[in-house]
């Protein structure tokens, strides 16, 4: 019987429930005991909406407090040793000391310990958390998370299929501080750990495991390749009578198929959104004993299937290896789309009957497995649905705009360059900003407080009136004008406090985007974002961010940046249109934040920063497939900030993830301040610009500001001096290494404090 199945299923709640409890839990508002109570509570209600709408296969071990690697790292033992942790379980307070990083003050000195470091998985938004590996590591079983939740939907009459993260993706993800200590080498030590997590679940009950090998979708090393077949062979000899569903995602397997193939395992999941023409290649090389599982439902994006297309795909498997040898399932975890269409109660029909969440794209995944065991004519009004909204969008007149299009087609390039060389427009902005060696900044967003977000909650409401709203927003303003002003900041921001989310806001103001409003999804810890839905052509009707940074100028004498999102973040936080190639949605972006930047211009602002945290985010999982990518972003991005003239500095910000294999790339964008997240891997970055000097200035950035930690003076100093073993004094800025929105102002207004008199600390004789 062709079987319905999931990956993975979102942990925040339809309501952002777990995101509440964690905040709470954290501000000591609620203790330990009501936290696990929301989980298990959540749990319950997932497990059991799951087999009501019909999987025969449902995750458990998907739920998480922070993410799946660090869950991982608790589950092995893998704890840094300055965390104090000695002896098993890994408990929560240490478990959050990894994610977030402590500091305690007492009469003892207390503790004051970093979190780990923290990137984005694979090519998504979202972040995990970075095992850390040192001399002489061991693994053992510290926490029993895995057996504990299978029992619990074992407990609820649940078709259970506990998760794992694999042991080979769980070692490439980690680093070493130790230049001699390779992560591959700890596979002898590690398998046993996982060998003695396979046997417990196995007297738990356990038929099946999901092992997650998310690295199949790389390029790999014959190391690597031998890694794989070792460790599957100790796994299946380590529980003869567990049957191994090995999954992979995000990208096809290509030149891995064969040693995937080979691994002693029961079923195989392959991304057939990523990869549909890997199929046919399968399902001639899949051994007689193999079951594969199908990826046909989007599981990244918010689109409804094209069932017809998704279920050719499936019976043509079913026809090929017989019907019980298929399971149908979304191509990845659900994690990466919100929980739940029906509460998008305020979309229009239209719209919403293009769309997909998680539990409508389980019902997909059902529909699909059904139409294989009893015939297309058991679903046929899900079919005629289907066809039906797929034509509908096909042809709406809200999808094209040939204004829009004409405009691209003109672009030259001559509209991709600025009119000098950086060494000439450096000259020209010297002397029109008369900045101080190390200059500091912030990287744009001020804390939102609970009233910045109340005001705005009371002003969608209808509670006050614009007017009033405005008002607010100005004091806010101001207020932070005047506190960058007093600890000596030397370009400053407006703070944001008019913005909900540096992507959303700008959706909201170009055509061809809509918005949810329970559309949330996980980006790291309890951090949510609220993914706009690029539906059409884009363009900008009007100013977007000129009034509030022409206000915020006149109140300060001193430079202020004008703070921009970059044409590829907004593509790649969205949920994008599928029915045209990113390249051509992303330079039509482009088009509209050139057009914002030469209205800020215009107003008077001398400093433009355009964000692309997530430009490396979005590059392929393959390196054959980076060069057509990073062209096309770094055009986008020369096409949105070059129409400026020489003396406007053009900044841009990129955090959280690995910018070292691509830095010539990001050179190639001209930007001429470059701000990157480098505080929590201690300055690794700079380690790119070794190897490549980047020719414009850097801010890298020197206190994490994911953590609630106060750095000191003597931190951050440090941190920059060691980046000027790398760059020229007169490349480096000062600024933290993201922007400070979800931070309290208790936190920081004394590390911006620090941050400036390390700044101050270091101007004069190395600055000469």
């Amino acid at each position: 019987m062709t079987l319905a199945a999931n990956l993975g299923f979102p942990r925040m709640g339809a309501r952002r429930e777990l995101k509440k409890a964690l905040e709470d839990h954290w501000a000591g508002k609620i203790g330990e005991a009501d936290l696990l109570a929301t989980a298990a509570a959540l749990r319950r209600e997932h497990f059991l909406l799951q087999k009501r709408i019909g999987l025969g296969s449902i995750p458990t071990n998907d739920f998480s407090f922070y993410d799946q690697v660090l869950d991982t790292a608790a589950l092995v033992g893998a704890v840094p040793s300055r965390y104090g942790w000695s002896r098993p379980p890994v408990d929560l307070r240490t478990y959050f000391a990894m994610a977030r990083g402590i500091q305690e003050r007492g009469a003892a000195g207390g503790r004051d310990l970093p979190a780990m470091e923290m990137t984005k998985w694979f090519d998504t938004n979202y972040h995990y958390i970075v095992p850390e590996f040192e001399p002489g590591q061991s693994f053992e079983i510290a926490s029993s998370k895995p057996i504990d939740e299978f029992l619990e939907a074992r407990a609820l009459g649940v078709p259970a299929r506990p998760v794992l993260l694999g042991p080979v993706s769980f070692l490439l993800l980690g680093k070493s501080k130790d230049p001699g200590l390779r992560p591959l080498a700890l596979l002898d030590a590690l398998l046993p750990v996982y060998a003695e997590v396979l046997g417990r679940l196995t007297k738990a009950g356990a038929a099946w495991v999901q092992i997650d090998e998310p690295c199949l979708g790389l390029d790999l090393s014959p190391e690597t390749h031998r890694a794989l077949e070792k460790a599957y062979a100790a796994l299946a000899a380590a529980a003869p009578g567990l049957r191994i569903l090995l999954a992979t995602y995000f990208e096809g397997l290509r030149d891995n198929l064969g040693t995937a193939l080979r691994l002693p395992v029961a079923a195989l999941h392959l991304d057939l959104v990523r990869a549909p023409g890997e199929l046919d290649r399968a399902l001639k090389e899949t051994p007689s004993h193999l079951t594969l599982s199908l990826g046909v439902v989007d599981g990244r994006n918010i689109w409804r299937t094209d069932l017809e297309r998704a279920l050719s795909l499936v019976e043509r498997a079913a026809g090929s290896l017989g019907p019980e040898r298929v399971q149908v399932a979304p191509s990845c975890s659900l994690l990466h789309v919100p929980v739940d269409l029906a509460l998008e109660t305020e979309l229009d029909d239209e719209l919403r009957g293009w769309l997909a969440f998680a539990v409508q794209k389980i019902e997909e995944v059902v529909t699909l497995a059904r139409a294989v065991r009893e015939g297309r004519s058991s679903v046929k009004e899900a079919l005629d649905a289907s066809r039906a909204a797929d034509a509908g969008r096909r042809a709406s007149p809200r999808i094209n705009d040939e204004e829009v299009k004409r405009r691209l087609a003109a672009v030259t390039p001559e509209m991709l360059r600025r009119k000098s060389p950086y060494p000439a427009r450096r000259v020209l902005q010297v002397k029109a900003l008369r900045l101080p060696p190390f200059p500091t900044t912030t990287i744009g967003s001020f804390p939102q407080t609970a009233e910045v977000r109340a005001a705005r909650a009371k002003f969608r409401s209808g509670g006050i009136r614009k007017e009033e709203y405005e008002a607010y927003l100005r004091e806010e303003t101001g207020k932070a004008i005047r506190f960058q002003e007093e600890i000596g900041l030397d370009v400053l921001v407006h703070g944001e406090f008019e913005r909900n989310d540096m992507v959303e806001y700008f959706g909201e103001k170009l055509e061809g985007f809509a918005f949810t409003r329970h559309g949330w999804v996980q980006s790291y810890g309890s951090r949510c974002v609220k993914p706009p839905v690029i539906f059409g052509d884009v363009s900008r009707p009007g100013p977007m961010t000129v009034e509030w940074a022409r206000y915020a100028q006149s109140l300060t004498p001193k430079p202020l940046k004008g703070m921009l999102t970059g044409p590829s973040t907004i593509l790649q936080w969205s949920f994008v249109r599928d029915d045209q190639p990113r390249s051509v949605t992303r330079a039509q972006i482009a088009l509209a934040i050139r057009d914002e930047t030469l209205d800020l211009e215009v107003a008077g602002i001398r400093a433009i920063q355009i964000d692309e945290p997530a430009l490396r985010e979005g590059l392929p999982l393959r390196r054959a497939d980076w060069d057509d990518y990073l062209s096309a972003a770094v055009d986008a991005f020369r096409l949105a900030s070059s129409g400026v003239s020489d003396q406007t500095q053009i900044h841009t910000h990129m955090c959280y993830a690995e910018f070292n294999d691509i830095m010539e790339r990001i050179g190639a964008m001209d930007a001429d301040v470059i701000s990157m997240e480098t505080s929590r891997s201690q300055m690794e970055l700079l380690d790119g610009f070794r190897r490549y000097r980047y020719p414009n200035e850097v801010g890298p950035g020197v206190y994490d500001i994911h953590s609630p930690r106060v750095p000191s003076r003597e931190e951050i100093e440090r941190l920059l001096r060691k980046a000027l073993e790398v760059l020229k004094p007169h490349q480096i800025w000062v600024n933290p290494d993201c922007g400070l929105k979800t931070r309290r102002w208790e936190e920081v207004r004394p590390a911006l404090a620090a941050m400036v008199e390390a700044a101050r600390a270091l101007r004069g004789p190395a600055a000469s």
